[in-house]
């Protein structure tokens, strides 16, 4: 299957899933606000949510799909279920004590991850009940990952990337049903505790649909006793590292929510509100690269087509730049009409407009570096290299955290956000610098021609969005109904700009669509 068609399988779904999501997220801002109910489930979800992009987009899918793959043509169905079945079982043990261990110290662990809420005892206790309803979801994502990790090896890439389309519908229905007082107080006793226990309920659901999907591909399996094999001894070894260097950009992420949980109320939803519109661009494309490139790298690599593999990385780099830098742009500029469409009603009021739209121009600053590094990062597990990328993720994270300390002092939260951009451009930067020395990768003539010319067409574009967004002040403004087709139109605009800026200067040729997706 072409690159190319494979991204824009797991791309398609997730643009499914983004949507939901958005359509998730406004109900949450009419619903909760940026309020100490909201900061206090944002902090319940991330934490398990963190793992589950650490396990299904990072380290377990980083290590698992060139081993998988691997026992697949070295042994067949067979000998690949074996492996995959070992895997799971002691994956399951490992977690299981892990949320265990997790739920019966919550309390504790609190103190690590929003010491800013201690303070204030009601929120603090109530992030604790959250936290403890919504972490045994990390064990769900975890067999999910492997399951997804399998279909992924065979090139069957679309159940994995729908299943998130599981959680949105899950959580849309859940605050439908609060909003109206479906759920019984004595239980339920909040908006917050609802959706806690939507994310929960979402966790058993996507479950079953990779299993259905594992079934329909006929490589379901029995779980084993677990035993440490050679085979999952070698899993364990690769995934120790990638932890770090696949989840970077998380962990940063997380350490942005320890660290605004000193600030005001409201600072940890800012952030949360601001990576979510951050996050369609990188979920559709970065994640979506990262996914699809993994496998193919593995199999040419595995077969000694090292000239394909590098191609294979090139297009996907000009193919991040090519979404990545134009949605920046458009990000940085439109940011506050962007915000305002979106989240801007109910609880959420001008205040939090203007303070999630500082924070999204700052993380916007790093989205070309957030999709890169999963451009990039295939390059060295298709290699089962998982150090050299935890030695450069700790340097990303220790920049982080230092810038995070100094400019939260002067831009508050927004001095977070822009640190963990910065902290993204040095990881990526090193990744690439790191495999061209090794000869890994090499920029051949078509990219080192067109990536001035992508860059280009998105300033130009960027241009056309500023005159835009001065030319619709008025209706950007205005009421919700002349809100919406301001920034629709504001938003086709922007994308007929950059199609057109971008072929008058060369960044690219329709037929290199077609060509693309016609590969077998």
């Amino acid at each position: 299957m072409a690159l190319f068609r494979s991204i824009a399988t797991v791309g398609g779904w997730t643009m499914v899933s983004r949507v939901l999501g958005f359509a998730r997220d406004v109900l949450i801002a009419g619903v909760l606000g940026a309020s100490m109910f909201a900061d206090a489930f944002f902090v319940a979800f991330k934490f398990p949510n963190f793992f589950r992009r650490l396990f299904a987009e990072g380290a377990f899918n980083a290590a698992f799909v060139p081993l998988f793959a691997g026992r697949l043509a070295e042994d067949g169905k067979r000998g690949a279920l074996e492996f995959a079945a070992e895997a799971a079982s002691v994956l399951t043990t490992m977690l299981l004590a892990f949320t265990l261990a997790a739920l019966l110290t919550m309390p504790w662990l609190m103190y690590v991850i929003a010491p800013g809420f201690v303070d204030q005892p009601d929120k603090f206790t109530l992030t604790i009940e959250l936290t403890q309803i919504t972490f045994p979801y990390l064990l769900f994502m975890a067999l999910i990952a492997l399951m997804g990790g399998m279909l992924n090896s065979l090139h069957r890439f679309a159940a994995a990337a729908a299943a998130p389309i599981v959680l949105n519908i899950v959580l849309i229905g859940t605050l439908l049903g609060a909003r109206h007082g479906v759920f019984p107080e004595s239980l339920i006793p909040s908006s917050a505790h609802a959706l806690a226990w939507g994310v929960f309920v979402a966790g058993v659901g996507q479950f079953f649909w990779i299993a259905y999907a594992c079934h329909r591909a006929d490589i379901l399996f029995y779980m084993p006793r677990p035993r440490l094999t050679l085979g999952v001894r070698r899993l364990i070894v690769l995934m120790v590292p990638g932890i770090i260097g696949a989840g970077v950009v998380q962990i940063n992420l997380v350490i942005d929510v320890v660290l605004a949980s000193t600030l005001t109320e409201g600072s940890v939803s800012y952030l949360y509100y601001a990576d979510r519109v951050n996050q369609l661009p990188l979920g559709v494309v970065g994640v979506a690269i990262g996914i699809a490139l993994l496998p193919l790298l593995t199999r040419q690599l595995r077969n000694g087509e090292a000239d394909a593999a590098r191609d294979s990385q090139n297009r996907a780099i000009e193919f991040a730049l090519m979404l990545s830098a134009p949605a920046a742009a458009a990000l940085i500029i439109a940011a506050e009409p962007i915000v305002t469409v979106l989240f801007q009603r109910g609880e959420f009021d001008v205040v939090a407009t203007t303070a999630t739209a500082a924070a999204l121009r700052a993380f916007a600053i790093g989205l070309p570096a957030y999709v890169l590094i999963k451009s990039l990062t295939p390059g060295y597990f298709a290699r089962q290299d998982t150090k050299t990328p935890v030695q450069i993720a700790i340097a990303a994270v220790v920049l982080n955290i230092l810038l995070a300390l100094v400019l939260m002092q002067f831009l508050a939260h927004a001095g977070i956000a822009l640190a963990t951009a910065i902290a993204a451009w040095l990881n990526a930067i090193a990744l690439g610098v790191v495999l061209l020395r090794r000869g890994h990768l090499s920029f051949d003539d078509r990219l080192r021609h067109r990536t001035p010319r992508i860059v280009a067409a998105a300033v130009l574009m960027g241009a056309v969005v500023y005159a835009g967004v001065e030319g619709l002040a008025g209706p950007l403004a205005g009421t919700e109904a002349a809100r919406i087709p301001a920034l629709v139109a504001l938003v086709v605009a922007g994308l007929g700009a950059f199609v057109i800026f971008a072929r008058l200067l060369g960044a690219f040729r329709f037929n290199d669509i077609q060509a693309a997706f016609s590969k077998n």
